[in-house]
């Protein structure tokens, strides 16, 4: 989910080439007509997800497991905390991710260090005690950010040519994701609900090392995709500017210190607690994306189209956050729903509460490519609606979802159990929402972005979808202090509110979008 780089010949003397020599280019036409290092990426994302989400699906339910049932025992607000936390990580993690990539280590490293590390972050969370918890958790959200950006740039680079090659091979590789996606909550939470906590933990690491494995072997076939630092040495006229840039982040970081420590004095925050640590996570969120719209407006050398378009990339960055923070709950407060509230009996076997979210995955998989032909259809009768409008869809689908966990919980007023079709619809309308939104956000972006700021843009981008993820988190932690209509209401609301409110400036955002559909 990043932009990605224009292929370049390989010259970095720190990493190994291929046999090959430096003219070493990818194996073309061996994995379903596609160069035949899509297969390496493609089974080491699927590995990546399968470690991620086998992980994800027991988070929240071994947090908040009795610490008699091998849990930690934490109350839903600390644990809703920590998994935002931990999600909203994630996404900010791949931007300095990319960055060390393109500066220092290349891509090929990257995705080999960040595979290394995620491995080692499930096995320390598979050891008994706190330290390891959080230890597991930290390095995971390290090695993702170092794997995820690069390895999505690196399959752009085995398609020099672009085109609807490169698309093609883009969503193989998404099949690689939501098989891996799909696949997980079923080992993983089998072993980890039904066995031992911490096995579950460790075959998701176990996961992640048969991905590293066969990324070493297959390394042979990408040529030198992934070789070459993608920022080269400023020129002598242009040092000074790097070094500008340079000094005003580390500005930027300490203003952002010193506004937390002086919260922290005030009591606004209190940074010794998890949930403190969340708020103060949103608040450094949102005040880097309101400084980075800030300074674009300002100093960033824009006409007046891209000022207009710049708006409408704030706008769409509201609606993502907002579209993310109720989807997150699939994770979160959703998946507690599926372990108290319903009734997961089948034939006499109790299905674990992390199968449901395999749901997401298989349905992803099963319309995604119906929704490809969809707007292509659309497109050529001039129907396909425009990029807020699809915004609005995704919105308006995500709240429905919520409106129907609004009547699921009144079913299981007084602690009864429900089908778990109630879920099933849910994930079913929010998965339409997440196919009208989340690709489209992404290309959006890219065609209103300024060329010259894109890749600031899709780090901005990547913020809105961690501050989403953030928000998950809190609302998940009210979980068992909110009546559960009133909680699963107030998202629904906000959801449906803020997509028919979009659907309300569609044509005047089209304008200011200056020509892009």
């Amino acid at each position: 989910m990043n932009q990605t780089p224009a292929p370049q010949s390989a010259n970095d003397p720190a990493v190994p080439l291929v046999p090959g020599g430096p003219s070493s280019r990818p194996e073309q036409g061996s994995f379903f007509g596609h160069p035949r290092g899509l297969s390496t990426l493609f089974f080491t994302e699927l590995w990546e997800r399968f470690s991620y989400y086998g992980m994800r699906a027991l988070l929240i339910l071994f947090m908040t497991a009795a610490v008699d049932k091998g849990g930690r025992g934490f109350d839903t607000n600390k644990a809703g905390a920590i998994y935002g936390l931990y999600t909203s990580g994630v996404y900010l993690a791949a931007m300095p991710g990319g960055w060390l990539a393109d500066r220092f280590i290349g891509q090929r490293r990257a995705v080999l260090y960040g595979g290394i590390i995620i491995a080692l972050g499930h096995f320390s969370m598979a050891l008994p005690g706190t330290f390891f918890f959080f230890l597991g958790l930290l390095l995971i959200v390290m090695g993702t950010g170092l794997l995820k950006p690069n390895i999505s740039s690196m399959v752009g680079g085995l398609y020099p040519e672009g085109g609807a090659r490169r698309d093609a091979g883009f969503s193989i590789f998404y099949m690689g994701i939501n098989l891996g996606a799909f696949a997980a909550p079923i080992v993983v939470g089998t072993l980890g609900e039904k066995v031992d906590w911490h096995l579950g933990f460790g075959v998701a690491g176990l996961g992640m090392v048969f991905g590293v494995i066969q990324y070493l072997v297959g390394g042979k076939h990408l040529g030198d995709v992934g070789q070459k630092l993608q920022s080269e040495p400023p020129a002598p006229g242009q040092a000074e500017r790097g070094g500008g840039s340079r000094t005003v982040g580390f500005a930027v970081v300490g203003v952002l210190v010193g506004l937390l420590v002086v919260l922290q004095v005030l009591g606004v925050v209190d940074l010794t607690t998890a949930v403190g640590l969340a708020n103060a996570g949103g608040l450094i969120i949102v005040t880097l994306a309101l400084a980075f719209f800030a300074f674009q407006f300002t100093a960033g050398g824009l006409d007046a189209t891209e000022k207009r378009r710049l708006a409408v990339i704030g706008v769409l960055f509201i609606c993502s956050a907002i579209f993310w923070a109720g989807f997150e709950q699939a994770g979160s407060s959703l998946n507690l729903f599926a372990r108290e509230l319903t009734d997961r009996t089948v034939f006499g076997w109790q299905m674990p509460a992390s199968y449901l979210q395999t749901v997401n995955a298989l349905l992803i998989i099963s319309f995604a490519p119906v929704f490809a032909w969809l707007w292509v259809w659309l497109n050529k009768r001039g129907l396909e609606p425009s990029s807020p409008a699809k915004f609005s869809m995704g919105l308006v689908l995500l709240g429905l979802g919520f409106g129907v966990m609004v009547a699921a919980s009144l079913a299981a007023a007084g602690g009864k159990q429900v089908s778990p079709l109630w879920l099933v619809l849910t994930y079913l309308l929010h998965t339409l929402g997440e196919l009208s939104l989340s690709p489209v956000g992404l290309s959006t972006v890219t065609k209103l972005s300024p060329p010259r700021a894109l890749g600031q843009m899709m780090g901005v981008w990547f913020m809105s979808m961690s501050l989403g993820n953030l928000i998950a988190g809190r609302v998940a932690g009210q979980f068992e202090a909110m009546p559960l209509p009133q909680l699963f209401g107030a998202v629904a609301a906000v959801a449906i509110a803020a997509g028919l409110v979009l659907s309300l400036f569609v044509r005047p955002i089209r304008r200011m979008m200056g020509g892009v559909h």
